[in-house]
């Protein structure tokens, strides 16, 4: 397996082949399990520096849709570009593959690592040069308030720790584009404010996040664009403001997808 270069992370110049391109396209993307469509010929365009919240019902196919632009599972038809690298092309993977920083749904890691050895072998295994990846790893283990875990092993992580440590994992070399998948997940208030300030500052610097999520004041606070999804297909993509249409996303959101009216159980009154 060839060693892959450092990326450059934002602000710090541009990729080759990324002159004008959104941060992500996704191209008539679709898959099948069986006799169940769970994405169905998806276009969706992500422009470079926007903060976009990807919501729907369970089931909807978002995590499959993400798995698939992010180059962990392959699509039945269809491609993503990653500012103007093919995912699935053997000439534009690689390089792709290193402008993205993922946290993908039901991350799978190594529970024998600590949360220092962890990113040391992802920073090493990417040929990221030894004293950036100590550097890095510290400030990252810091600033998520790992430190005082850096030696624990992940074993003994809690689901909100893991949800760090996976986040810490996707800064580490400085990808261009984030993709998460559900990242406030069992984090706890105050972990979840840093969270936001880091994806906050990787927005000012000129980074792009993509984030599925089930919580629609989330999205109102930290996105500015979102596309909604519901039985493998985008109903709605634009602005924060524009999907709203002058309510509120919940309210858009129930009317976009069909939701019945919510209705308690007959038998509390008797």
């Amino acid at each position: 397996m060839t060693a892959a270069r450092p990326t450059p992370g934002p602000g710090l110049g541009p990729v080759a082949g990324e002159q004008g391109a959104p941060a992500l396209r996704i191209a008539g993307l679709a898959k099948s399990f069986g006799d169940t469509a769970a994405v169905s010929d998806v276009e969706l365009t992500v422009s470079s520096g926007s903060f976009l919240g990807l919501v729907g019902p369970n089931g909807a196919g978002k995590t499959t849709l993400l798995s698939m632009a992010i180059g962990l599972l392959r699509p039945d038809r269809g491609t993503a570009f990653v500012l103007g690298h093919d995912v699935w092309s053997k000439a534009g993977s690689a390089t792709a593959k290193q402008l993205i920083g993922a946290l993908p749904d039901g991350l799978a890691l190594p529970h024998r690592l600590t949360g220092t050895e962890l990113l040391t072998y992802i920073g090493l295994l990417r040929a990221m040069p030894e004293e950036v990846v100590r550097d890095r790893a510290a400030e990252l283990l810091d600033v998520l308030d790992l430190a005082h875990a850096g030696r624990t092993l992940i074993a003994d992580y809690s689901t909100g720790m893991r949800k760090k440590i996976g986040l810490a994992s996707a800064l580490l070399h400085g990808p261009r584009v984030l993709v998460l998948d559900e990242p406030f997940e069992a984090v706890d208030p105050v972990s979840a404010a840093v969270v936001r300030a880091i994806l906050d500052g990787f927005i000012a610097a000129g980074g792009t996040v993509v984030m599925s999520t089930h919580v629609m004041t989330l999205v109102e606070q930290v996105c500015d664009h979102v596309a909604v999804m519901a039985h493998g297909q985008i109903l709605r993509t634009g602005t924060l403001s524009a999907v709203r249409g002058g309510q509120t996303l919940e309210a858009a959101f129930a009317e976009l997808v069909g939701a019945a009216p919510a209705r308690g159980l007959s038998w509390f009154a008797s």
